[in-house]
């Protein structure tokens, strides 16, 4: 077992994992070879992965590093993120970046909704009328953002009072 360990590099469940996840992936291939529109998916799927590595995430790296530098001025360096210590402040980067995550997942998720795209799509295939999400998706954004805000502001209450 140390010999495999040390050839391969890991465990050998790791290796099954592995094994296990081709198996998937080839049975989605399999299944896809047949479809008449397979060409299309991959396409979509190539422009998601070029659109994310290129423009999103380069984006949204840049949000956080701007986010880290204005929220950590006043938080020690060994305390960042951390619940805080008795008496200590917790940091508001998490309040900040997990209601943002959850508003732009669902904005991706919803896009064409959001802006008004695809009502003819959306009729078609449902058989409804398109309804506007973007008031939707501002209010559901600003929920996360107030309970967010909330919850911070009770850590910020619960570490005062701990520290008295």
């Amino acid at each position: 077992m140390a010999d495999f360990r040390r050839r391969y590099g890991a465990a050998p469940w790791h290796l099954l994992l592995l094994f296990g996840c081709f198996a998937v992936t080839g049975g989605i291939a399999l299944r896809l070879a047949g479809e008449p529109t397979a060409g299309r998916m991959l396409l979509w799927f190539l422009g998601a992965v070029v659109v994310h590595d290129l423009l999103l995430f380069p984006a949204y790296a840049l949000a956080d590093r701007v986010l880290r530098a204005i929220l950590h001025r006043d938080v020690a360096p060994g305390r960042r993120g951390e619940w805080p210590a008795r008496g200590g402040r917790p940091s508001a980067l998490n309040h900040v970046r997990v209601p943002a995550l959850a508003a732009g997942l669902l904005l991706l998720v919803y896009l064409p909704g959001v802006f008004g795209l695809g009502g003819d799509t959306y009729s078609a295939a449902t058989g409804l009328a398109p309804r506007p999400l973007l008031y939707r998706w501002l209010a559901l954004t600003g929920v996360l953002f107030a309970g967010s805000a909330a919850l911070y502001t009770l850590r910020r209450q619960w570490g005062q009072r701990a520290g008295s």
